[in-house]
């Protein structure tokens, strides 16, 4: 009976204990260099309730035995503190996020962290830009606030000359005079180059919207800028990456057109609407010789002429493969691309050759950095494209008239 009696009394004052509330101080620090971090966050998990900590990364809580702490801040991993009855003056240690190193954006002619930009600015990352098309530019679309890529054609061979650019709408009626400055590695590109980089090779992608980010460019920035930077080459042992791709690719909408039938039948109706005694081009007799199933096509021909030159479909093909390494003094990137588009025009076979639209692109680029002295780097970047392109010579367009 004592053994019963002892032990529900034990029970009673730990029970006691786990409810009682407590007050816990603790420094928050940088695991790092140990310096404080001002302004963190320590909440209770679960709860509403949380302090902030002052100039010396120190704070004071009210807590219960059992209780978990949540102390996080901007740049930080989130760590986590279960409260005993003998937690007092915590040294909270929190670790940097790989966040603060990657989230740097190109600021005219060198690097900013982004919450340090007070003009505006965007980024977006490279791995968001990789979609299945051969044209950077289909990739932009709704990812960055304030740009607006039109892209006018999708023939291939032709897609990046047909593509115009507007950051915060278009600044003037000239043609020429509507599209941003392009800069790739600081050299000025063109839409074309633009919509022929490869995503692969991209390591930042910002564009500068007001005058303020743009300012350092003078009046070529007054339409905007967009900054792109390729990949360098890193210390250590050499990396290999290949990625292949096969999409299929089809129009966005086809255009209902009116069989030969309907089509004789309302050029005839146009005819007599407008001249009730004019010459109608086809007779009653060529509409139903047409129309009729045992009709000879040789004299009355029925053509659906979009079914015969075009199809619903076609199969790209894409292929980037790149290597990267180096060590102390030297460093390398070095890609290749493949990309294979073709149109939907279909082959007839009466010919000894593919009478479709088909581009093969092959790109390649090579980057190379070397520490000359202790205070110089040598930066050599070389970049080369090569089309080869079949189709008619009026394009796809004037096949499609």
């Amino acid at each position: 009976m004592k053994k019963i009696y002892f032990s529900l009394l034990f029970t009673l004052i730990s029970c006691v204990m786990y409810a009682q509330s407590i007050e816990v101080s603790g420094t928050v620090v940088t695991e790092l260099d140990k310096s404080p971090v001002v302004g963190a966050t320590v909440f209770i998990a679960g709860t509403s309730e949380g302090r902030i900590t002052d100039a010396e990364g120190k704070f004071t809580i009210k807590v219960k035995v059992g209780d978990k702490l949540e102390i996080s801040s901007m740049g930080y991993q989130v760590v986590e503190e279960t409260i005993t009855a003998e937690s007092q003056n915590l040294i909270i240690q929190l670790k940097e996020t790989a966040i603060v190193t990657d989230d740097v954006v190109v600021v005219g002619f060198g690097t900013q962290k982004k919450e340090s930009v007070v003009s505006s600015v965007s980024t977006i990352k490279p791995s968001e830009l990789k979609v299945p098309s051969s044209n950077l530019t289909t990739a932009l679309g709704g990812r960055i606030a304030g740009m607006m890529a039109v892209q006018t054609t999708g023939e291939p061979g032709r897609d990046g000359d047909a593509v115009n650019f507007f950051v915060r709408g278009a600044g003037s009626f000239e043609q020429g005079v509507r599209n941003p400055l392009i800069l790739i590695d600081g050299a000025e590109m063109t839409t074309t180059d633009f919509a022929r980089l490869q995503p692969d090779d991209i390591e930042s992608f910002s564009v500068m919207k007001d005058a303020t980010a743009a300012a350092v460019y003078g009046s070529r920035g007054a339409n905007g800028v967009i900054v792109v930077t390729t990949k360098q080459g890193k210390e250590g042992k050499a990396k290999i990456n290949i990625r292949y791709e096969t999409s299929v690719s089809m129009p966005t909408r086809m255009i209902d057109l009116a069989d030969n039938i309907t089509y004789m039948e309302l050029h005839n109706e146009a005819i007599r609407t407008r001249n009730p005694n004019g010459v109608v081009p086809y007779s009653d007799e060529k509409i139903a010789r047409t129309a009729a199933a045992n009709a000879n096509r040789m004299v009355y021909p029925s053509v659906d002429w979009y079914d015969m030159l075009f199809k619903n479909s076609t199969v790209n093909q894409r292929i980037n493969f790149n290597v990267s390494g180096g060590g102390a003094v030297a460093r390398y990137y070095i890609s290749g691309t493949y990309n294979r588009d073709n149109g939907i025009l279909k082959n007839n076979g009466s010919s000894n050759f593919n009478n479709n639209i088909a581009i093969n692109q092959y790109s390649l680029r090579t980057n190379f950095d070397i520490n000359a002295t202790k205070t110089t780097r040598i930066g050599f970047n070389l970049q080369g494209e090569f089309n080869d392109y079949t189709g008619p010579l009026d394009g796809g367009d004037g096949m499609y008239n």
